[in-house]
């Protein structure tokens, strides 16, 4: 790539004039992420105490599994959010549906920290859960597949790897922060009063978060791709997801192939492996909750180095790489889980290496898979439908799995099966690495 800067733009081979890519853009993308998935992540996190708050619980492991159920209920609508608040971006811009994510999420979260619980009002606090959290699952269906459009439309071709992977980040760090709150909580309220009222700090925290995210947001300028859409006059799709499925079915198959393994790696290692540790392995709530934390934060720290990586070497050979280490390493990964001790903990970040390799070279890669018109959409729906397969599904099946088969090594089976599906689509994408985005 060749390009010259002008003033505060740079024109690149495209013939379009790109702001430099300042540290507002990047905070936009990753603030915003970090909003939606510290409110996201801490249901996860707090998912046994909702089991004894929100449902009948006379057997443990059935409340519990309701209570996986309607955390997977919320990725079933997360593609339907892709599909509205694509929509939207694609129609009319991507700066107005991302802060729209971040006051939807903020709302749903605030909510499911004022409920009463099914003691007090019986199976009405069931019912409100559940529409927080479907509400929850549209808000997120939005907010990383126009973040990524967002970013990857100021990065320069040779940095898009690099910047893109930042959102991730920002989703990662939304994660870690609710861990780390919910660990900090655990460890200074102590385990009866966390059960009693501490459970609902971090749903409260989301409101304050999402003013922030909706404050940085509103203060950018719309992306230089879409801009330069209008400019031209030419016709923004009437309905996106139709063009999408009649012009681009083969990039979208591919964007689902390749979420596949992302979404279930990021739920085992990060939600999942936190049950698993204090409900098969027997290691108490607080170490769980650490460990956890310091799988996210080794993840988020490296997750950088793997969009340089996707940079440097191509977007498909850290893909495939990512894939190939979740089918060889899975197994062993929980066989040392059951230790329950600091080995227990490095294998844990094992695990969470596997997802930050393959978050650091997502949305780079999808980004450059789709023309300006249906970007967001087509980001958001295969990336979505990935979720909902995938990810919601993900501490569910496993904790079905461990229940049915009596073998604490059973999650690492579904962990390998979801691989060999994003294999298939690693070895079939195209290399995009440093090619201009379409504009069509």
């Amino acid at each position: 790539m060749s390009s010259t800067a002008t003033g505060t733009t740079t024109t690149t081979l495209d013939g379009v004039e790109r702001p430099r890519v300042s540290p507002r853009v990047v905070a936009a993308g990753a603030v915003g992420s970090i909003v939606e998935y510290f409110d996201f992540g801490v249901y996860g996190y707090v998912a046994t105490i909702l089991a004894a708050k929100f449902f009948i619980n006379e057997d443990p492991t059935a409340a519990l599994l309701a209570t996986l159920a309607t955390f997977a209920l919320a990725f079933a609508l997360r593609p339907l959010g892709g599909v509205i608040f694509g929509h939207f971006g694609d129609r009319y811009g991507r700066k107005n549906a991302l802060a729209g994510t971040v006051v939807l999420m903020a709302i749903a979260s605030g909510l499911i920290g004022v409920l009463p619980t099914y003691a007090a009002i019986g199976v009405g606090a069931t019912a409100l859960l559940v529409l927080a959290r479907c509400v929850q699952g549209i808000a997120a269906g939005g907010e990383l597949g126009g973040a990524a459009s967002f970013v990857a439309e100021y990065a320069p071709n040779h940095r898009r790897g690099l910047l893109c992977s930042t959102t991730q980040m920002g989703a990662l760090a939304g994660a870690l922060l609710a861990s780390l709150t919910v660990a900090l909580l655990n460890t200074t309220l102590g385990a009866e009063t966390m059960n009693a009222w501490g459970w609902r700090v971090p749903f409260l925290i989301a409101i304050p978060l999402g003013v922030v995210g909706l404050w940085i947001r509103s203060r950018l300028a719309e992306t230089p791709k879409f801009a330069a859409l209008e400019e031209k006059k030419q016709d923004t799709p009437t309905a996106p997801v139709v063009q999408l499925f009649r012009e681009h079915r083969g990039a979208l198959a591919t964007c689902v192939g390749l979420s596949i393994l992302l979404f279930s790696a990021y739920y085992v290692a990060y939600v999942y492996v936190n049950i698993h540790l204090q409900k098969v392995v027997g290691v108490p709530a607080n170490t769980a909750f650490w460990s956890t934390t310091a799988t996210l934060a080794v993840a988020t720290a490296c997750m950088p180095l793997f969009g340089m990586l996707s940079d440097r070497v191509g977007r498909k050979p850290v893909f495939l790489g990512a894939t190939v280490a979740a089918l060889v390493l899975a197994y062993p990964a929980f066989l040392l889980l059951d230790s329950g001790g600091a080995i227990a903990i490095g294998a844990h970040i094992v695990l969470g290496l596997i997802d930050s390799a393959l978050m650091g070279v997502a949305f780079s890669a999808y980004a450059e898979l789709f023309p300006t018109s249906v970007r967001y959409t087509g980001i958001a729906l295969g990336f979505n439908v990935g979720a909902a397969l995938a990810g919601g599904t993900a501490p569910y099946v496993c904790t079905w799995l461990v229940d049915v088969t009596g073998s604490s090594l059973a999650p690492a089976w579904f962990l390998m099966g979801t691989a060999v599906v994003t294999l298939v689509a690693a070895l079939r994408m195209r290399e995009t690495a440093g090619t201009n985005l379409r504009d069509a």
